[in-house]
């Protein structure tokens, strides 16, 4: 199990292997996405962010999963284009993974037991949102149904 935040690697959308040190100094803003999801729309959202605080060092990985009512059953590139075409999204985007289970991605599992929801660990639903701080520790998580808008407050408190 990883030590820290920076200890993990993903692939994005492309296909490479990025390391996850490459964020070491940001804060971020790590979500389970999915394109047919009723909070799909929080894309513009995150988007909103990202694009009002990158300078400030936020940055948002977003990261498709299908594990909720096979709501990402796309593959890489059907994701990408849905992501840019309907929500402009100019964040990283990662490869689709699972978030529970035994095949959860590592940085799932790190984040889930650094902050447990409401309901334990487990990630419930889509568009689960992680806030983690320059030093790459874990500071909130944010429900599925807050979005990105009520999230601001919390993000400036940071910046």
């Amino acid at each position: 199990m990883a030590q820290n935040i920076y200890d993990i690697k993903a692939v994005t959308l492309k296909g490479e292997e990025i390391s996850l040190d490459k964020y070491r100094g940001k804060i971020l803003i790590i979500v389970n996405t999915a394109s047919k999801c009723g909070f799909t729309g929080q894309y513009a959202g995150l988007e909103e962010l990202y694009r009002k605080y990158q300078e400030d060092g936020i940055e948002v990985l977003g990261f498709p999963c299908n594990q909720f009512g096979n709501q990402e059953p796309g593959d890489a590139n059907e994701i990408e284009q849905g992501c840019l075409i309907n929500y402009g999204v100019s964040f990283q985007m990662f490869e689709k993974i699972e978030v529970n289970g035994v095949n959860a991605h590592p940085l799932f599992v790190y984040l889930k037991k650094n902050l447990s929801g409401l309901f334990g660990s487990r990630i419930k639903w889509n568009f689960t949102k992680f806030v983690a701080g320059r030093d790459g520790k874990p500071l909130k998580r944010f429900a599925p149904s807050t979005t990105p808008e009520r999230m601001e407050k919390y993000i400036r408190g940071l910046v």
